[in-house]
């Protein structure tokens, strides 16, 4: 009888394990020859999955690409949990002041293994933007200012154990920031008590991030600006870091208050 409940358990985590490659690429879509590359399964069982998770709303296939996105119940969990873990609700009036006050684009991300989630962009008035990072995009952590904010955060030995594993990646996808430059731009974030990203990523796109603790000193995200380089520019950059610090500054309060909102 303990045989079943064994092969039930192991489709579950293979299930789970495929949702997690689908949402690491879900604004663009992941094949299924990526798919079968990735997870290290056959074709079959792939496919197999796949259609488990599409029969219960979690994942759905463009028609056109035949690529796999996240689902719609997929959204869906995702906003029943953040009533539990309320970081965006915590974040969302510093976001939205941010953003107004600025002009420029705000975001909250977040953690996942060796990679950066984007949760939340806020976008200000200025009609010029950059559009480097959306909701829900991933890179792995040190790619872009958020990121290199809680890369910088973590232990040495945990910073080196993630470059290692991520740098065949950042070689292929960014090529501006190998292993070598992700630890010299750690070492100033942390020289400096803040990130930047000077259009390593796309041209024109600078950030500015700073990481948030909880009142365990545990990391829990990173809050960022980002905008096109003559809006980063000093004087101008003073001022943006001094509206995010202040904002991390009443997140982390409210982390520590364990409350929504604070007065």
């Amino acid at each position: 009888m303990a045989e079943p409940a064994i092969g039930g358990a192991q489709s579950v985590d293979r299930a789970l394990a495929l949702l997690g490659l689908i949402g690491r690429h879900s604004a663009q879509g992941v094949t299924l020859s990526a798919l079968v590359a990735q997870s290290g399964l056959n074709k079959a069982t792939v496919r197999r999955l796949l259609l488990a998770l599409m029969r219960a709303g979690l994942v759905e296939q463009a028609a056109e690409s035949r690529a796999y996105h996240l689902g719609e119940e997929a959204y869906l969990l995702g906003l029943m949990a953040q009533g539990r873990h309320g970081l965006l609700s915590l974040a969302m009036d510093s976001l939205q002041r941010l953003a107004r006050s600025t002009g420029d684009a705000a975001f909250l991300s977040v953690r996942r293994g060796l990679y950066a989630v984007c949760l939340h962009r806020e976008d200000g008035a200025h009609p010029i933007r950059t559009y480097a990072l959306m909701p829900g995009a991933h890179h792995p952590l040190g790619v872009g200012a958020g990121s290199l904010a809680m890369l910088a955060a973590l232990p040495d030995a945990e910073v080196d154990a993630v470059i290692a594993a991520t740098a065949d990646e950042l070689r292929d996808s960014y090529p501006r920031l190998g292993a070598d430059d992700l630890r010299a731009h750690v070492a100033r974030t942390r020289a400096d008590g803040y990130s930047i990203n000077p259009g390593l990523i796309f041209e024109d796109s600078w950030g500015l991030g700073v990481a948030l603790h909880g009142p365990d000193g545990r990391l829990m995200g990173a809050l960022s600006l980002a905008a096109i380089e003559s809006r980063m520019r000093a004087p101008r950059r003073d001022e943006l870091l001094h509206a995010l610090r202040s904002e991390a500054g009443k997140i982390e309060n409210r982390l520590a208050q364990g409350s929504p909102r604070q007065p």
